[in-house]
């Protein structure tokens, strides 16, 4: 089991595009406060593809394990754990590439990373405590993705059409859903599903109580 006195306490929350993990982070965040909490979310850090034409970068998959910095990401993991702050990549979806500013987050008893390939790689979920996968039907994710790429990032509807079913379905199928057998808890329904939210935020109230204690009810 962790020891609470020499690191934070790790949680990856997996799950499908439009699953409902923003959902179940906030619910966690909101349990603790949100100053007891480091989020790193996997969406910050898509490869910088910025020496690519906008033409080039909307080509590629986004969807693919590869589409990910995994190096950048388990560094800043091991630093915020190790008590050290990270400067955290911003992604802009509308220009498919890192923005030039970064977002500065601090180390906190409780670090939680959130992204659809979370436990698709084996180094990455040796790094966490607890493995959660939110799991939702696959047209109500389609939905929710297709209402937010209109609404947030400036996509057309047949243009989200055409990636689900060349990129994101296949993907999914590929590498989201076999990941969720690695998961320790297994959220049904989505951020709807309340009785499983109140039992994994009460679980992460217990683990942040211990750690207090083990501080000696200095944080």
């Amino acid at each position: 089991m962790i020891d609470f006195v020499s690191r934070a306490f790790v949680i990856g929350i997996a799950g499908g595009t439009g699953s409902g993990k923003t959902t179940v982070t906030e619910a966690v965040i909101n349990a603790v406060g949100p100053a007891q909490v480091a989020l790193l979310p996997m969406d910050n850090y898509y490869k910088d593809n910025r020496h690519l034409s906008f033409e080039e970068r909307v080509k590629l998959s986004y969807d693919h394990p590869d589409a990910f910095d995994l190096e950048l990401y388990l560094s800043h993991i091991r630093q915020i754990v190790a008590g050290r702050p990270v400067s955290v990549p911003v992604y802009s979806f509308k220009e498919y590439t890192r923005a030039r500013e970064t977002l500065e987050v601090k180390p906190a008893p409780v670090v939680v990373l959130e992204g659809i390939m979370l436990l698709v790689d084996a180094t990455l979920r040796a790094e966490m405590n607890l493995k959660v996968f939110v799991d939702t039907d696959a047209d109500v994710r389609f939905i929710r993705r297709l209402q937010r790429d209109i609404v947030e990032r400036g996509r057309t509807v047949e243009s989200v059409i055409q990636q689900y079913l060349e990129q994101v379905r296949p993907m999914h199928l590929s590498f989201v859903e076999p990941s969720k057998r690695y998961a320790d808890v297994i959220i049904p329904h989505g951020g709807h599903n309340e009785e499983a939210l109140a039992m994994l935020t009460a679980r992460v109230r217990s683990l942040l109580s211990s750690e207090n204690a083990a501080y000696g009810g200095r944080l």
